[in-house]
């Protein structure tokens, strides 16, 4: 009790591969026993799903803790303290807490919340990770329209234009300890390069800045930075500091379900096409194919759609197929759902 366990958020863009290096550090924990505090955005719970089914000792159903009611920087109170103190309340303490928030979700307010009574004496921030989508950075998809926005910012620098999407984005780069350059094996070395010394221009000079590709990464790197970041908030600017509170209303999803599906290719198809007609800036779900014994699992973020199937459909298990979406406030979601489910 007299030792703080030390807690790393992990935050990053939509489809940045969050979930991906979170399974990582579940298989190389080193003996480790982790806690995690899943926030989804969205109705199904598709992260929580995919680390339960990792099947590490280390890591139980009881050690995984999901918050769906909304953003977590929004809900610190009524959800996220509740849960660190749940945690905090078992004979069995984890060794380490790892909070992984939503695509949405601005950090800065969630690590204040570490400096509440209640849990500063018993958990600390070893550090805050902010994964980067290496590919989307280039294209730069963290902008709603990326090179309309740069060119107004070139044309009057007297005019704010940032839209939502960069205003997060530099929100979670500037409150990092570590960034990680995810899928970087998707780029060139020059592109690589290019990338990495453009995104060293938006964050503080001490950040330190990795390459990684499928979030593969020594846990001993990542975790055991000991930053306390709870008490080094002002060294971490944010646009949203005199903002009041964090709003939403530029995002939105909802859920699809679009019943079994005779083959991935012929989905993948339905859903390039509206991802093409549509502002939808990140997908995910759980499929169930004709013929097949395992589940589908589809992510995509941008116009790049992922699948592969990762376990067997339990006995007795309902095969659903179910799709979350999520985009700008202004999306139209009944032309996506003629779309998809044609």
């Amino acid at each position: 009790m007299t030792q703080k366990i030390p807690a790393t958020v992990i935050t990053g863009f939509l489809g940045a591969g969050k979930t991906s290096l979170i399974r990582n550090l579940i298989e190389n924990a080193g003996g480790r026993k982790l806690a995690l505090i899943i926030n989804e955005f969205g109705d199904l719970g598709v992260d929580g799903e995919l680390l339960r089914g990792c099947g590490d000792d280390t890591c139980t159903d009881d050690d995984i803790v999901e918050l769906a009611n909304g953003c977590i920087c929004c809900t610190v109170a009524d959800d996220f303290l509740p849960a660190i103190q749940k945690l905090l309340d078992r004979p069995d303490r984890p060794d380490h807490i790892i909070v992984e928030t939503s695509g949405l979700a601005l950090p800065k307010p969630l690590v204040r919340a570490f400096g509440w009574p209640e849990v500063r004496t018993q958990v600390t921030v070893d550090g805050v990770v902010t994964v980067i989508d290496g590919p989307a950075y280039r294209d730069g998809l963290f902008a709603a329209n990326p090179a309309a926005v740069q060119a107004q910012r070139e044309a009057d620098e007297n005019l704010d234009h940032d839209s939502p999407l960069e205003e997060l984005f530099d929100d979670q780069v500037n409150c990092a300890d570590m960034i990680l350059f995810n899928k970087a094996d998707l780029l060139s070395e020059d592109e690589l390069l290019a990338a990495t010394e453009s995104l060293k221009s938006r964050v503080r000079p001490t950040v330190k800045m990795l390459s990684t590709s499928h979030g593969k990464i020594d846990a001993r790197v990542l975790l055991g930075l000991a930053a306390a970041a709870e008490d080094d908030l002002a060294a971490r600017p944010s646009v949203h500091d005199d903002a009041g509170d964090h709003e939403h209303d530029d995002f939105e999803s909802f859920v699809l379900e679009v019943g079994e599906i005779s083959s991935p290719e012929s989905l993948i198809a339905k859903l390039e096409n509206a991802i093409a007609a549509h502002n939808i800036l990140r997908i995910k779900g759980f499929i169930s194919v004709a013929g097949k014994d395992m589940r589908l699992i589809l992510q995509g973020v941008g116009s790049r759609l992922q699948h592969y199937f990762d376990r067997d459909w339990d006995a007795g298990e309902i095969r659903i197929s179910k799709l979350v979406i999520i985009g700008e406030h202004d999306m139209d979601k009944a032309a996506i759902t003629r779309m998809i489910t044609a």
